[in-house]
């Protein structure tokens, strides 16, 4: 059973930055994708960015281009989301999530960004951002 675990969040002040963690642990696949989402209350889930673990592809939003970046270490089985010049409208719950299998030649594009696509799903993780 595939499992995510997310980590890092906490509070930190307009400008600043946070890197945040998803452990996944018990996929069978190399090549598959995950997501960062984040949800605000009472607003709808944010796909924030994804990638591919196989090929290292990535796909950002355009609400976190140039600020944020995520990345891949195989060997820990983790991805990172490093969140810069954090504005305090991106207070929220975030999220990561992984899909099945994907292609190993697949690229990653606006349509990764649907949480719809993702088929497990971390518990979320808190940031929150003072002005």
């Amino acid at each position: 059973q595939v499992q995510l675990v997310e980590s890092g969040g906490g509070s930190v002040q307009a400008g600043g930055s946070l890197r945040l963690s998803c452990v996944v642990s018990g996929n069978r696949y190399s090549n598959y994708l995950v997501g960062w989402f984040r949800q605000a209350s009472g607003k709808e889930r944010e796909g924030l960015g994804s990638i591919h673990i196989g090929n290292g592809r990535t796909y950002y939003g355009d609400s976190v281009k140039g600020r944020f970046t995520i990345s891949a270490d195989s060997a820990k089985n983790t991805v990172y989301l490093q969140m810069n010049s954090l504005k305090s409208e991106e207070t929220a719950t975030y999220y990561c999530a992984a899909t099945g299998h994907y292609s190993p030649y697949a690229d990653v594009t606006g349509a990764h960004l649907s949480p719809n696509i993702y088929l497990h799903w971390g518990l979320g993780t808190q940031v929150t951002v003072s002005s």
